[in-house]
């Protein structure tokens, strides 16, 4: 346990890179770490650092398994599955897809266009950007094992939940017609076996390419977490979002649902929000409500399936994310 807890703040909350920008920021900035500036500065290089760090490990790892599951011997595998152990497994596959909601959509299509069952795709693009084997370490490293564990049981359970009851509900004639015609190609495919060096070669690019979209959020999100860690003043926030408002979660899901950011960009935030006070369970919510519900993930969604189905979808997301707030709230001391 010893050698394992060195581990993980060594290597997940890097205590080592903590140390050292507050050296760079005192002797090379000038600036003392616990007054405004200094701990805004602190807050963001280390933060910045960590995460886009852990991120490039992470998707490189992720990508090399994923690279195993392609979409057509994705819906080769899930086909063999029915009922709920389809949406359990639909629910798993996503979490191997380091994908923000909007890069799971396509996806989504592919998988519906290819003849898998609609309530098994709804899992898979819940589960897809809201919980990620990156996602796990990342909060690990930030909240504790503890917490990122049951966030990601809890993720895969909303999901699970979530596809299966859109499954039951036939909601496949509220679904653009366009999606169900099936075309002969890739989904049709025989899985084609990589090279190891074909493989590295692939999670190298998927590195690449994701980080360069999601840096930019990455930086957003740390920047906006300092300002709350430092700048924005604990009885305000308190005022707001503290854990005595019967609101607080509620307003955290609807504010997230506007924004566009991966879990990786929201994450900071949500550090800063407990640091400040805020229960875990609102600002797990809020971070939720972003990566499962941004309004450019919904506007791509309403091309695909009508009013109704998205209503319901919406819905049942939105219902899942506040229960599981109001439920870190009420046992977040039991994580952290």
């Amino acid at each position: 346990m010893a050698v394992f807890g060195w581990l993980n703040d060594q290597l997940l909350k890097m205590e080592w890179l903590w140390s050292l920008v507050a050296q760079l920021v005192e002797h090379v900035f000038g600036l003392d770490v616990g007054s405004r500036l200094g701990g805004s500065i602190h807050f963001f290089i280390y933060d910045s650092i960590k995460i886009l760090v852990l991120l490039s490990a992470l998707i490189f790892g992720i990508s090399y398994i994923q690279s195993f599951f392609p979409p057509e011997r994705t819906k080769k595998i899930l086909g063999r599955f029915h009922g709920i152990g389809a949406n359990v497994l639909g629910a798993l596959l996503g979490t191997v897809t380091p994908f923000c909601s909007c890069s799971s959509i396509p996806l989504f299509i592919g998988f519906t266009n290819a003849g898998l069952p609609l309530g098994v795709t709804f899992s898979f693009l819940i589960s897809s950007p809201l919980v990620d084997l990156a996602s796990l370490i990342l909060i690990a490293g930030i909240f504790g094992w503890a917490t990122a564990i049951a966030y990601v049981v809890v993720g895969i359970v909303l999901a699970v939940g979530a596809g299966t009851i859109i499954g039951a509900s036939g909601a496949e004639k509220y679904v653009e017609p366009f999606v169900f015609n099936r075309m002969r190609g890739s989904a049709d495919l025989d899985y084609q076996a990589l090279s190891t060096r074909e493989r590295l070669a692939y999670a190298r690019d998927e590195a690449v390419g994701i980080l360069s979209k999601v840096w930019i959020y990455v930086l957003v999100g740390v920047g906006i977490g300092a300002a709350i860690h430092n700048w924005i003043p604990q009885t305000l926030i308190a005022a707001v979002l503290g854990q005595d408002k019967w609101y607080s979660v509620l307003l955290a899901t609807v504010v997230g649902v506007p924004m566009y950011a991966d879990i990786f960009g929201t994450l900071p935030i949500a550090e800063a929000l407990v640091a400040r006070g805020v229960g875990l369970g609102t600002a797990l919510s809020f971070m939720m409500g972003v990566t499962a519900l941004s309004l450019p993930s919904l506007v791509l969604l309403k091309r695909v399936v009508k009013p109704r189905l998205l209503a319901i979808f919406v819905g049942i997301v939105t219902v899942g994310i506040m229960i599981i707030g109001y439920a870190f709230n009420a046992f977040g001391h039991l994580f952290i």
